[in-house]
């Protein structure tokens, strides 16, 4: 079998990666990126953070993967003994609630406890005790992990990825599918901006959040958007312990970094999301009108913060659920699409990874069942929803 995955990012290298590790010499991979340096690629560019806490038990599930992957990163990714620095740091997602909000939140405790999830519900005396420098009493409730959450180098992840894949045979090539052939059904050769074309027996659509333009070029609807995110570098000049990531009801989250703090807010519904802002111009406004006011409210000692540096990355977000689509498309079964992860593709990468390999090398998932993220979902409009989506 000969595959071709469009996208070298976490997302294209884990297909690329368990394709080789599952299916062996038989089967032919490659890579197709025009950027090697992923300097716009959403993998350099996230906070690459990864948590247990989710809404559906597959997200859970998923990100259970992931964690392992990264713990083990030497048993994974390692190359000739070579050791895997990822820079993982293990913390905890503290996530807030006022009272319109705490149903849900118990909710998404009731599906992560029968995942066995370590997570705590705290009321705000509790939240208050153990975190002294939090303001707690406008809210309700708090969810806090204990295991199997943290932060890591989201770019270096990437890389160890492709470079596991590399080293069990896959083939990169640096360029941009520009076009792509269609017979009937079925996809036969992608055109790229070198003039040269690759056929295959099956293609990925790992583009991250220009997915939706690589599904144009074979004619097909891909609901899949790139909606630009800042995230602020900042410095506060009282002392404080090491930060967990805190997601605000208010939408914006922040956690410690280094010596400092990252900080960022996602819209809510309803708010303004355009697509493809360039990324060179970060929403520097942003701060003072939606990011400082609720970082000053939650931590009081956060009045004094300052920005040092922000930088903008892309989320590829689905809107319909924010979640994504892993599976064959609809209307063209040898096309496999890895979109739409809504900020949670680099803790899913090596899930969704290995559930395209399985899907490809034997016709179904075998272990984790993927199918209710399955591209279905593209002609019934139902959604797979995902409460907790930061």
């Amino acid at each position: 079998m000969r595959v071709v995955v469009i996208g070298g990012g976490a997302i294209g290298s884990a297909v690329a990666l368990f394709l080789k590790r599952l299916g062996g010499a038989a089967v032919d991979v490659e890579v197709i990126e025009p950027d090697p340096s992923l300097r716009q690629a959403s993998s350099a560019r996230s906070a690459g953070s990864i948590r247990q806490q989710f809404s559906n038990a597959v997200n859970v599930q998923m990100s259970r993967f992931g964690h392992e992957v990264l713990a083990n990163a030497d048993d994974w990714l390692g190359v000739d003994g070579a050791p895997v620095r990822l820079d993982f740091v293990p913390g905890a997602y503290l996530f807030c609630a006022t009272a319109a909000g705490a149903p849900v939140l118990r909710a998404n405790h009731a599906v992560q406890r029968a995942q066995a999830v370590d997570v705590t519900l705290l009321t705000p005396a509790e939240a208050a005790e153990r975190f002294a420098w939090l303001r707690t009493d406008d809210l309700e409730l708090t969810s806090l992990g204990g295991a199997g959450e943290g932060w890591f180098d989201g770019e270096a992840w990437a890389r160890a990825l492709a470079h596991k894949a590399r080293s069990l045979g896959a083939r990169w090539r640096q360029a941009r599918v520009v076009a792509l052939t269609c017979q009937g059904d079925r996809l036969l050769a992608a055109g790229l901006d070198d003039g040269q074309r690759v056929e295959a027996d099956a293609f990925v659509n790992a583009a991250g959040p220009w997915a939706g333009a690589v599904g144009r070029l074979a004619g097909l609807d891909l609901p899949v958007h790139a909606r630009r995110r800042t995230v602020f570098a900042l410095r506060c000049p009282t002392p404080l312990p090491r930060l967990p990531l805190v997601v605000d009801p208010a939408g914006v989250w922040f956690r410690s970094e280094g010596l400092g703090f990252i900080a960022g807010w996602s819209p809510g519904e309803g708010d303004a999301d355009p697509d493809d802002l360039p990324l060179d111009a970060p929403d520097l406004a942003q701060f003072e009108r939606r990011v400082w006011p609720v970082l000053a409210n939650r931590v009081p000692a956060f009045e004094a913060l300052r920005v040092s540096h922000a930088w903008a990355g892309y989320y590829e977000v689905h809107p319909l659920d924010h979640n994504a689509l892993i599976g064959a498309h609809p209307d063209c079964p040898n096309l496999l699409l890895c979109n739409g992860f809504s900020g949670h593709g680099l803790q899913h990468a090596p899930a969704a990874g290995r559930g395209v390999a399985e899907w490809l090398l034997h016709g179904r998932f075998q272990s984790l069942d993927l199918s209710a993220l399955g591209c279905q979902r593209l002609r019934t409009q139902q959604p797979f929803t995902e409460q907790a989506v930061i």
